[in-house]
């Protein structure tokens, strides 16, 4: 479907050319999400930048995650989380993720706040989307920040999603969707995983980019 997120992200930035808004922001979701969205941002001549959020892991297994929780604590949690973690379990975990999301800002956005929200349009993407649940917290955020308009875009994604977006925010554009949806990865040609360094050299590499043209 995809050879690599460049050319994914290069699809969807043309997918998106009627999104096109003086005052558009395209956030990414780290780590995937921020190549996608460097060559969104790219093709749209858009603003750029990272939101970060941390999935939610259940305490016997923290590689499954029953939610996620956003960088201005916005939560979202599975229905059926309530069942299998207690109150107490959760928040605590969630202080745990908030810390680390602190490190994270630091770290990848070099400790600078989000850019303003309210009243623009923002799309929001990732490399694709498997549980959506950091995807849902950053739509907390957003809706909460007062965003103009929400558009979710991303290369891949399944059919219950699809349909579940569309009832949330105001558009959204998934480029492939599987009759058969298992991972992300099964869109991609290549699909290495991104470092901390390698997504922190695209925001570095847009923001001399924009620079150059504002100079």
């Amino acid at each position: 479907m995809f050879i690599d997120r460049k050319d994914a992200g290069e699809k969807l930035g043309v997918a998106l050319a009627g999104c096109r808004d003086k005052d558009l922001l395209v956030l990414g979701i780290p780590r995937g999400g921020v190549e996608i969205a460097y060559y969104v941002a790219h093709q749209l001549n858009a603003d750029l930048s990272l939101i970060i959020t941390r999935k939610l892991g259940y305490p016997s297994n923290p590689e499954a995650a029953f939610g996620a929780v956003a960088e201005d604590g916005s939560v979202y949690i599975s229905e059926d989380a309530g069942q299998i973690v207690s109150d107490d379990e959760i928040n605590a975990i969630i202080e745990q993720e908030e810390q680390e999301i602190s490190r994270r800002i630091k770290m990848l956005r070099k400790g600078k706040t989000l850019p303003k929200l309210k009243g623009r349009t923002v799309i929001l993407t990732d490399d694709g989307i498997a549980t959506g649940y950091t995807l849902f917290a950053a739509m907390a955020l957003c809706r909460k920040k007062k965003a103009g308009k929400i558009i979710v875009a991303v290369p891949i994604a399944g059919q219950r999603m699809d349909y579940h977006l569309r009832k949330l925010v105001d558009d959204v554009v998934i480029l492939g969707i599987p009759d058969f949806f298992y991972a992300v990865s099964q869109g991609y040609e290549h699909f290495d995983n991104l470092t901390d360094e390698e997504a922190i050299s695209f925001i570095d590499k847009w923001e001399i980019e924009r620079s150059k043209k504002e100079s």
